[in-house]
């Protein structure tokens, strides 16, 4: 049975509408992640009672089993340009610090060797492992709990997301990167926010990248700390 309320061609018509429409509109030309939105059923990530809303331009609240959890799914632009930005490659390792739906989860399992990705919300880790395993994702792993310091269960990683906006980057989160590798993260305070995206060069050395401004949900249990510096 097909869980979507549209019809088939309706459903492809509206992937395809949404790739050309709103993600290369918004600077997002990479190949690869335009063939990973293909791939990748968006939709089936989405509650049950918003799935007519899976391509459309806006957030979509994570509702389960009738109950509000606070958390939405991010606009489908925004995780794609995050895909474009931090460019994994298929031999690194990604931490991804809020699972939410498992929808961006299992885009960086088609782009990395593996995935750890944290959850705080009981209901939304089940929800996110009920949607992988469905979506025949073998490569994520959900973890419940807090990772907004970090995750020290993931060790030491190529790529960090983090899929809710913070006050600023955490010490002890950018240290879970690899010289070479970068995290991604949306940073500052409501009106101010940007997305930027730091490559750690050196032991103590990194360079940061602004991609965008935007306002994004505060992650959840986000510590207030000051700005990173080395």
């Amino acid at each position: 049975m097909n869980p979507h309320p549209l019809s088939d061609n309706a459903v492809e018509r509206a992937r395809t509408n949404m790739i050309a429409q709103q993600i290369r509109t918004w600077d997002v030309l990479s190949q690869d992640v335009l063939d990973l939105l293909q791939l990748v059923h968006r939709e089936r990530f989405v509650p049950e009672p918003y799935r007519a809303l899976a391509f459309v331009d806006t957030e979509i609240p994570l509702v389960i089993d009738g109950e509000e959890t606070g958390e939405t799914m991010l606009q489908p632009k925004f995780e794609a340009r995050v895909l474009q930005e931090v460019a994994i490659l298929r031999s690194e390792t990604v931490l991804e610090i809020g699972t939410g739906s498992g929808h961006m989860a299992a885009l960086l399992g088609c782009c990395a060797t593996s995935v750890v990705s944290v959850e705080i919300d009981p209901r939304l880790k089940a929800f996110a492992d009920a949607n992988l395993q469905r979506a025949g994702v073998k490569n994520v792993r959900v973890d419940l709990g807090n990772g907004a310091n970090g995750w020290p269960l993931a060790g030491e990683v190529d790529v960090v997301i983090v899929s809710g906006s913070l006050h600023a980057l955490p010490k002890s989160l950018m240290e879970q990167v690899r010289i070479g590798g970068r995290i991604a993260a949306i940073v500052g305070d409501a009106p101010a926010m940007t997305l930027v995206v730091c490559h750690r060069t050196g032991e103590q050395a990194w360079k940061t990248v602004t991609i965008f401004e935007t306002v994004v949900k505060r992650l959840r249990e986000a510590p207030h700390v000051s700005h990173f510096e080395f």
